[in-house]
């Protein structure tokens, strides 16, 4: 039997006295994409950022290719090396070229040589329509064109994982879908991507597997079409009604 990619067992947050994660169980397998919906507050952010230890959790378990997030064989930086994460703000820093932001944390987290990180960080940007924009600035770049930056920043150290939370929230649909183009052919060349999003179309073509989440729990999961066709909860069935009465679907 294959080793998921990720293995969360029984996974419990608390925010003080606020219960967020309630015994999150989930497998993702190598080169699955998996969505997390539902509606905000429901978990899928804080569920997204316990995999990659950016927020520590109460309980359970989270292994990557069978090994705990949490053993020591990781070191300091090494799970956020084979974990990227992009976010739905750029998080940019202004002051730096696009060149500049894209080889920052290979550089100077993980030690990788500049003339290697700069090759790796141009072919990215060239992959993604960005290469004439390597010596920008983020204010020189439209909010698609920086998004897309983000998402090569995080591809730059050849991650085995991208979590993607929310990264189409703060566009324009026209921007929206030049980025949801890029996700698919990153689904298309084999990338492992868990992603938190309100995009229920593109949820539906582009997963593999879709999770509904509700008060820290996944209520049901399974085939996109399938559940957005025929969901099986009733919780589910009312959510997808409501994003079909919005015309989000």
């Amino acid at each position: 039997m294959t080793t998921p990619r990720i293995e969360i067992d029984n996974l419990t947050k608390y925010y003080g006295e606020t219960l967020v994660l309630d015994g999150v169980s989930l497998n993702v397998g190598l080169h699955e994409v998996v969505c997390l919906i539902g509606a905000s507050g429901s978990g899928k952010s804080t569920l997204l950022r316990c995999i990659n230890r950016l927020v520590d959790f109460d309980h359970g378990a989270i292994r990557l290719d069978g090994v705990s997030i949490e053993d020591e064989s990781f070191g300091a930086t090494g799970l956020q090396k084979r974990v990227g994460i992009v976010f739905q703000s750029y998080n940019l820093f202004p002051h730096m070229t696009v060149l500049d932001n894209v080889t920052l944390a290979p550089r100077k987290v993980h030690r990788l040589p500049r003339a290697e990180t700069e090759a790796r960080a141009r072919e990215l940007l060239a992959m993604f329509g960005m290469g004439d924009h390597a010596l920008s600035y983020p204010e020189q770049l439209s909010g698609g064109q920086q998004q897309r930056v983000a998402i090569v920043r995080s591809l730059a150290t050849n991650p085995d994982v991208l979590l993607l939370d929310e990264i189409t929230a703060a566009l324009d649909p026209e921007l929206i879908g030049e980025i949801l183009r890029i996700i698919r052919r990153l689904k298309d060349d084999g990338m492992t991507m868990v992603i938190v999003t309100h995009e229920m179309g593109f949820a539906r073509d582009v997963a593999d597997t879709v999770c509904f989440l509700e008060g820290g729990r996944i209520l049901e999961r399974g085939d996109p079409k399938a559940m957005f066709k025929t969901p099986q909860n009733e919780r589910t069935a009312q959510f997808l009604q409501r994003i079909i009465e919005a015309g989000r679907l």
